[in-house]
């Protein structure tokens, strides 16, 4: 993809929606593959009370909505005004309790995991069944929408076309698997006696474009005296936060 072509995909715009200003790119297409969209607000006249206590709408009970589900609440039970950046928004909007924590614990994804994926980091890089492997760095593109290894060759994997996530941990007990799959994603990485297992690779299958069936790869943390095992394990717990995001958004 050429500079000037990439420059058009990532364009954003600033638009105005009931729920506030959002910054939005130019071409729906392109946009995150983290993001939500906007839902669709639950009509005034269905909601003549609160769907949280139950108090009834009036002249000094206003109703507001969650800029999250769409769902009508009382200033008291939507009063919070949270970030939610899955969405685009500006500013901090209106959210009712329950979305609003649920925003909060993204959060953290969006101010410091994707900055480590946006960052990059040195892996060893094997494709399928292949016992070569190849020293390549992985990052996220900017528009979030691919991973790109880069080495002697260069590869782009669009991150919606990821099936199944594989971490490769070490520090269990004996007698217990040293891999973790994606199912599992969904929690934490899995714990040892002796601490939080370490993250020492990944396996992903996707599906490439115009290719049959199910593509693989593998990426290794290499050991060295540079720092970059560091970069790289956090590198991958970035990953596993971001599959566990991709997971539960498919869910929505």
């Amino acid at each position: 993809m050429s500079s000037e072509v990439a420059a058009r995909c990532d364009a954003k715009k600033l638009v105005r929606s009931p729920s506030g200003l959002r910054m939005v790119p130019e071409h729906r297409a392109f946009g995150s593959p983290f993001g939500l969209e906007e839902p669709q607000w639950v009509p005034d006249k269905e909601c003549p009370r609160c769907m949280q206590c139950d108090a009834k709408f009036d002249f000094l009970t206003r109703k507001h909505h969650c800029r999250r589900c769409g769902k009508c609440f009382c200033d008291k039970c939507c009063g919070q005004k949270v970030a939610l950046p899955r969405m685009c928004f500006v500013d901090p909007v209106r959210q009712c309790a329950a979305c609003a924590l649920v925003s909060r614990k993204e959060a953290e994804f969006f101010d410091k995991q994707l900055r480590v994926l946006l960052s990059g980091a040195t892996f060893l890089v094997s494709f399928g069944n292949s016992a070569n492997s190849e020293t390549m760095v992985c990052r996220l593109s900017s528009n979030q929408r691919y991973l790109l290894l880069d080495g002697a060759s260069h590869h782009e994997i669009e991150v919606t076309h990821i099936s199944a996530v594989q971490v490769l941990t070490e520090g269990f007990p004996a007698g217990d698997k040293d891999t973790h799959t994606y199912t599992s994603l969904l929690g934490s990485l899995p714990a040892s006696e002796g601490g939080a297992a370490r993250a020492t690779g990944m396996s992903l299958q996707f599906s490439a474009p115009g290719a049959a069936g199910v593509a693989q790869l593998k990426l290794t943390a290499g050991e060295d005296a540079h720092g970059s095992r560091k970069q790289a394990t956090a590198w991958l717990a970035a990953m596993h936060k971001a599959a566990k995001l991709l997971y539960e958004s498919r869910d929505q």
